[in-house]
């Protein structure tokens, strides 16, 4: 008698083109949502085995970690499952009364699979919560206050990856060049260093990195910081129900699904990486043992068989074997964890 009959099924086995697959035979519409909340969660293993569960059968896809601090989670829904989401979220003594915040544009899939890791942190950070209070958090500002703040002088600073602010940014912020988060709190620290007693406005994609810097800020004596509450994703929500607010943001959003980004205004601020004509479309370099994060158009797509080099288009002209070789133990599976202007 096979041992794991009755075991439930606690990770996709799918490989990536299966479940794409898979997803392309749907005939129903899906919701991207996104939603996170620091709180002190006990027997994560057990919890997040719950919770793989619960999700599964509402055939939830998505990238969800969870840590003892909390959860951070961005999903797809089919539709007609929204309601029992809700539901099942009310009755988790955790994620009771949550704030879900939905996606501005559903063009494309935003996941294929549903992954949910146990990890360290909820956001990689690299802070000592020892010595400091993370429950001080900045002032929450709303889409009108936050216009506000920003007509009257404040210091906007934009807490996420150099990557992210190239396609889209409120006018005039600081956009520190990072990699990461870890790597840009300290450098935000020394950038505001002559702006202790100013009015300090924080904002990332959905608010989550903004909860930690702000409070990181305050524990280093930075006395009014305020933070876009739910990010830009809420501000343009916003926006939109509210059409007499001006749109200070310009350019797109970046985010971590497939999509990649989401249009909040018009205007195109970045460049192709590799020809310099106005893009603001990112790209995973289709050599998979390259897999890097780049900006590209159409025109160069082509050329390049949407690679971010001619020594990568070499590659993918070979064999499906002979990549295979060329990769083993090469492969970047972390498509976000690469990315630079090509020279």
């Amino acid at each position: 008698m096979d041992p794991n009959a009755n075991k439930y099924l606690l990770f996709n086995k799918l490989s990536s083109q299966d479940a794409k697959k898979k997803l392309e035979s749907e005939t129903f519409k899906r919701t991207t949502l996104s939603f996170y909340k620091y709180v002190n969660l006990k027997d994560i293993s057990f919890y997040r085995d719950y919770l793989y569960r619960e999700w599964d059968k509402l055939k939830v896809l998505g990238r969800v970690y969870i840590a003892t601090e909390g959860i951070n989670a961005q999903i797809s829904i089919p539709n007609y499952n929204i309601e029992k989401f809700k539901e099942q979220l009310d009755n988790d003594i955790y994620l009771k009364n949550i704030s879900l915040k939905e996606a501005i544009e559903e063009k494309d899939f935003s996941f294929f699979k549903l992954i949910i890791k146990i990890k360290k942190r909820i956001v990689a950070d690299g802070l000592n919560e020892i010595d400091f209070d993370s429950s001080k958090v900045g002032n929450h500002l709303s889409a009108g206050e936050w216009n506000d703040a920003i007509d009257k002088g404040a210091v906007i600073v934009d807490m996420r990856n150099h990557y992210e602010s190239e396609i889209g940014h409120f006018k005039n912020a600081i956009l520190p060049q990072s990699e990461t988060f870890k790597q840009e709190l300290p450098m935000v620290k020394e950038l505001l260093s002559e702006n202790k007693n100013d009015k300090i406005l924080l904002y990332c994609t959905g608010g989550i990195r903004c909860e930690k810097a702000s409070a990181y800020l305050k524990h280093n004596g930075f006395r009014d910081v305020n933070q876009l509450h739910g990010g830009i994703i809420d501000y343009k929500k916003q926006l939109m129900e509210n059409p007499k607010l001006e749109n200070k943001f310009i350019g797109k959003n970046f985010v971590f699904d497939e999509r990649l980004s989401e249009k909040i205004s018009e205007k195109v601020i970045s460049f192709c990486h590799q020809c310099g004509s106005k893009c603001d479309m990112h790209i995973n370099c289709k050599n998979m043992s390259c897999n890097l994060l780049f900006i590209q158009c159409k025109k160069c797509k082509e050329k390049f068989k949407s690679c971010c080099s001619t020594e990568c288009k070499k590659i993918i002209d070979l064999s499906e074997n002979e990549q295979k070789i060329l990769r083993q133990g090469s492969i970047n599976k972390n498509r976000f964890n690469s990315h630079r202007i090509i020279n």
